[in-house]
C-alpha cells in the first residue's frame, strides 16, 4: 500500500485532517504542517527549505496553488511530487472518489443547422460551420426559407465539402435539393407523401417523416415502406412536437416506432423543444439525449437561434456523451462531470461555520478572507469577523479606504453573493465554475 505525505499550512491543517478522515482512503498518509498560515502562498523553493525529507512516503502532495516546478522538489526528496486540487474540498474527487469513467466520444451524429443560410454570406456560413464542428457537430445542416430556393446552394455545398465537412440540406424546395445533390450533399431533410418521389432523384440518403396532416405512425410507415421497397437509404424521424402541444404523444411515436422497427436508423430533431421552451437548454438537452440513448437514436438535429439555446450544439455533444457513458457503465447520468451543470453547481464540500470560525482564530494578519456557506457570506481578518447576505452592508462594515483594495473586495463580494444565491462553489480569487461555458472564459 502506498503512503502519501500531504503538505499544508496552519490554517488548512484541521480541515485537511477532517477531509482525509471522511475519505477513508485506500492508502496511508501523513500531514506535514509547514510554518506558514496560507498554504496557497507557498512556493517550491520555500518548501524545499522547510521539508528536508519525505520520510517513508512514496508521494508528496503539494497545495494546488503552490508556485514553482515540483520536479525540482521531487529530485531533492527522491520521490514523486504532485500538486493537489486548488480547493482543499476537492480532494476526494482529485483521488477519483466522486467521478465515473466516461467515453471519449459519443456514437451519436449531430446535425447542426445553419438557419437561414440564404441570408448569410459564404464566409459567414463557413465560420459558423467550423464553429459547430469544433463544438461537436458531425454534419453541417444547411437550412433555407420556408418557401423558396437557396440561390447559391451549389457554392455553399462545394466550399463546405472542400473543408471535408459532411453536409445535409433542410428544405422542401425541389430545385434547391436537386442542385445541392449535384455537389455531393450527404443527407436530405425531409420527405413524406408530399414530396417522396424526390427521394428517388437524389443520390444521398433522406430523412423520412410523417405526413403533415397525419402525424401518426400509419403515414410514417407508409412513407418508409415506399423507400424501403425501392432500396432507398433513409433515416426515420417521427417528429418531436413542442410543449404543451403533443410532446408526450410524439415521444410515444419514437418509442413505438423503435419497438416495431428495432433496426431502422432514426433521427430526432430537438429544436422544437430547446428553441420553443423558454428555459435553459442544458437540462432539456440532457433529457432528450437520454431518450436517444435509451432508444438507440443515432442522429440528432439541433439549432442555436434563440438566446436561451445558445450553446445547444456543444450541450448536445456533452449530453450524448454523458448518457451513453451512463448506459454503457450501468450507472445514473451523474458524477461524470461533463460540464452540463452551468447556472448551479455540481456537489461540493463546504466549510462549516465551526471550521470557518476555527480558521479565523488562527489568522494573524489584516488580509481579508471570504467564504460562502449555507447562503451566507463570511468575511474576516485578524480583527474583524462578519457574516451576512447583504454585500453592501458587509462592505460598509469592513471600513476599507484604499481604492485598489476596495475594488478587489467589492469584486470578490459580488462574486460571493452570486455564488450564495445560485448555490455555486466560491473560492476567493478564483472564477466561478460555469460548467462547459467556463471553457469559453465566460
Amino acid at each position: 500500500m502506498s503512503k502519501i505525505l500531504f503538505v499544508t499550512g496552519r490554517l488548512a491543517h484541521n480541515a485537511l485532517l477532517n477531509i482525509l478522515k471522511n475519505m477513508d482512503p485506500p492508502f496511508s498518509y501523513e500531514v506535514s504542517v509547514l510554518p506558514i498560515s496560507v498554504a496557497a502562498l507557498m512556493n517550491v523553493t520555500w518548501v524545499m527549505s522547510q521539508l528536508r525529507s519525505a520520510g517513508d512516503a512514496d508521494v508528496v502532495i503539494l497545495p494546488g496553488l503552490c508556485q514553482g516546478d515540483e520536479k525540482v522538489l521531487a529530485e531533492a526528496l527522491g520521490v514523486e511530487v504532485k500538486r493537489g486540487p486548488k480547493d482543499l474540498k476537492d480532494l476526494p474527487s482529485f483521488f477519483g472518489f466522486s467521478t465515473h469513467l466516461k467515453k471519449t466520444k459519443p456514437n451519436i451524429r449531430i446535425l447542426a443547422e445553419i438557419v437561414d443560410a440564404h441570408k448569410m454570406t459564404l464566409n459567414e456560413i463557413v465560420n459558423k460551420a467550423l464553429d459547430y464542428k469544433d463544438k461537436g457537430a458531425t454534419i453541417i445542416d444547411i437550412g433555407g426559407p420556408n418557401k423558396g430556393s437557396i440561390p447559391n446552394i451549389g457554392d455553399i455545398v462545394s466550399v463546405l465539402k472542400e473543408l471535408n465537412l459532411c453536409v445535409s440540406l433542410d428544405t422542401f424546395d425541389e430545385k434547391t435539393a436537386l442542385e445541392a445533390d449535384k455537389f455531393g450533399i450527404d443527407l436530405y431533410l425531409s420527405v413524406n407523401s408530399f414530396n417522396i418521389d424526390l427521394a428517388f432523384s437524389l443520390s444521398c440518403p433522406v430523412v423520412v417523416i410523417p405526413d403533415f396532416e397525419d402525424k401518426n405512425l400509419n403515414s410514417l410507415e407508409r412513407n418508409v415502406a415506399r423507400l424501403r421497397d425501392r432500396g432507398k437509404k433513409y433515416l426515420v424521424d417521427p417528429i418531436l412536437d413542442p410543449l404543451p402541444f403533443g410532446l408526450s404523444e410524439s415521444i410515444g411515436r419514437y418509442v413505438e416506432y423503435r419497438r416495431r422497427f428495432p433496426d431502422d436508423e432514426m433521427l430526432m430533431g430537438i429544436g422544437n423543444l430547446t428553441e420553443l421552451t423558454e428555459a435553459d437548454s442544458t437540462g432539456i438537452n440532457a433529457i432528450l439525449l437520454g431518450i436517444c440513448a435509451e432508444l438507440e437514436i443515432n442522429y440528432v438535429l439541433t439549432t442555436e437561434v434563440t438566446s436561451w439555446a445558445r450553446g445547444a450544439v456543444r450541450e448536445t455533444y456533452l449530453a450524448s456523451l454523458m448518457n451513453e457513458s451512463a448506459r454503457e457503465s450501468g450507472m445514473l447520468p451523474k458524477g461524470f462531470n461533463l460540464g452540463l451543470v452551468t447556472a448551479k453547481d455540481t456537489p461540493f464540500e463546504v466549510y462549516s461555520e465551526e471550521e470557518i470560525i476555527d480558521i479565523h482564530k488562527k489568522v494573524t494578519d489584516k488580509n481579508f478572507r471570504i467564504f460562502v456557506a449555507d447562503g451566507y457570506i463570511y468575511i474576516f481578518n485578524n480583527s474583524i469577523f462578519l457574516k451576512g447576505k447583504d454585500i453592501n452592508m458587509l462592505f460598509q462594515s469592513i471600513g476599507v479606504n484604499d481604492p485598489g483594495h476596495a475594488f478587489y473586495l467589492g469584486r470578490e463580494l459580488e462574486k460571493a453573493s452570486l455564488a450564495a444565491k445560485l448555490g455555486k462553489k466560491y473560492m476567493q480569487e478564483r472564477p466561478l465554475d460555469w460548467g462547459y461555458l467556463s471553457d469559453d472564459d465566460l
